[in-house]
């Protein structure tokens, strides 16, 4: 007897100190839910409703490659602000010496961060037309000041009351998108085969480079690294920053799993009940072919999904902002100046009456103009053993970041040459 109890123990401990490093790092969790808002923006909604609706299962594989090449690069932004207790925006703001380069590097971040907020708002203000036929402008209007609300929680109560709220809004948004596939499921075979790689001409191309720059955004990569800089500082090299850096990797898998399992299943939800139809490619045009096809309640809900949608990411899109300004140009200014700035196109464009499909799809191309910028340096920056230390990329991350970066930048030039011939 003694004999089987002792030989029960070394398996028992193992167990028990698994149990309790999951407890440790559940506390970590939480930046990285925050940054994978930005991957489920009425940009992502619009780009992956029109791909189901237009192109039925083809471009599943696009999506699901995006996530897993979203994955590699939030981690590797996350871990830039763990090691260097700097966001990418203050490291670059560092290492540019000269002011034109630095003001220069600015411009088009800036300019990100007004298309992000353009995209964002403008879906907000849909979603409120959807929901209560408020008119647009005022919907924009109300969309901004409770993004700047959102913010005010994170600048006055710290990381973890903000990342709760946007927590929020992901189930709200994962609930509001996912509950029509119960009524209108996919063929699963057909979503199987949506898997495999390949296009039916240039419109797939076009919409496939819209996906992609619809999903890894900039502003993500800009934001991530000050979210765990502002949760964590700098995290001295040792047992404590692997901790972090491992409740990172799961904190990152978690948020892109729901962040991409929902950009999938609004795809499967367009190719099983709107493949066809006419007036999809319009959030107004998806919605209103939603209640005719699964019934009003699934509008419905799909409504508020996009509301929750257009507010928490323009709460992110804001705060990363804030943070380009403050890392390049190393000025504070006040939240309601700040907002004001980057959510001025966004109103303009919606009191001059532009068709808002319209201005989400030009958004996504000005997206794709700054996704070079953020990807470069971040995949050079986590490869700098002399700023990254004993936490420096391996020589596989490092060429696995630089074939992610080389096909999302790829592809995003074709998206704008594309745009540009009118093919």
């Amino acid at each position: 007897m003694p004999k089987n109890t002792t030989d029960a123990l070394p398996t028992a401990v193992p167990a028990v100190t698994a149990a309790r490093r999951g407890l440790l790092i559940v506390p970590l969790l939480g930046p990285a839910m925050v940054a994978g808002v930005a991957y489920l923006d009425p940009g992502n909604v619009a780009a992956n409703m029109t791909a189901g609706a237009v192109f039925g299962y083809l471009l599943v594989w696009v999506v699901v490659s995006a996530n897993i090449m979203a994955w590699l690069i939030q981690y590797l932004s996350a871990k830039l602000g763990i090691v260097t207790g700097e966001s990418l925006p203050e490291a670059l703001g560092k290492r540019f010496r000269s002011r034109p380069t630095r003001y220069g590097y600015w411009l088009q971040a800036e300019a990100v961060a007004m298309a992000t907020d353009v995209a964002e708002v403008i879906g907000g203000a849909v979603a409120l037309y959807l929901l209560f036929d408020l008119p647009l402008i005022v919907g924009g209007l109300i969309t901004g000041v409770v993004s700047m609300l959102l913010l005010v929680v994170q600048s006055e109560h710290g990381a973890k009351p903000f990342e709760r709220v946007i927590t929020g809004l992901m189930v709200i948004i994962a609930v509001g998108f996912c509950a029509g596939l119960v009524i209108g499921p996919p063929d699963p075979a057909e979503a199987v085969a949506g898997l495999v790689p390949q296009f039916d001409g240039t419109d797939s191309v076009l919409l496939a480079a819209s996906i992609l720059g619809a999903t890894v955004m900039p502003h993500a990569i800009y934001a991530h690294s000050a979210l765990t800089r502002d949760r964590f500082g700098l995290v001295a090299a040792g047992v404590e920053r692997r901790r972090v850096l491992r409740a990172t990797k799961i904190d990152v898998t978690i948020a892109l799993a729901i962040a991409g399992t929902v950009n999938v299943v609004i795809l499967l939800l367009a190719a099983a009940n709107l493949e066809g139809i006419e007036g999809t490619d319009s959030l107004e045009g998806a919605h209103a072919a939603l209640g005719a096809a699964l019934g009003e309640p699934v509008a419905l809900l799909f409504a508020i999904g996009l509301l929750a949608s257009g507010l928490a990411s323009t709460s992110v899109g804001a705060y990363a902002g804030a943070e380009i300004m403050r890392g390049l140009l190393r000025v504070n200014i006040p939240l309601l100046v700040r907002r004001a700035i980057t959510i001025a196109p966004a109103l303009l464009l919606l009191v001059l009456g532009v068709d808002p499909t319209l201005a989400l799809v030009l958004s996504q191309v000005v997206l794709s103009f700054g996704i070079p910028f953020a990807l470069i340096p971040l995949v050079r920056l986590t490869a700098d053993r002399s700023i990254m230390g004993s936490s420096v990329n391996s020589r596989l991350t490092t060429a696995l970041a630089i074939i992610a970066a080389g096909l999302l930048i790829t592809l995003n030039v074709t998206l704008l040459v594309l745009v540009a011939t009118g093919a």
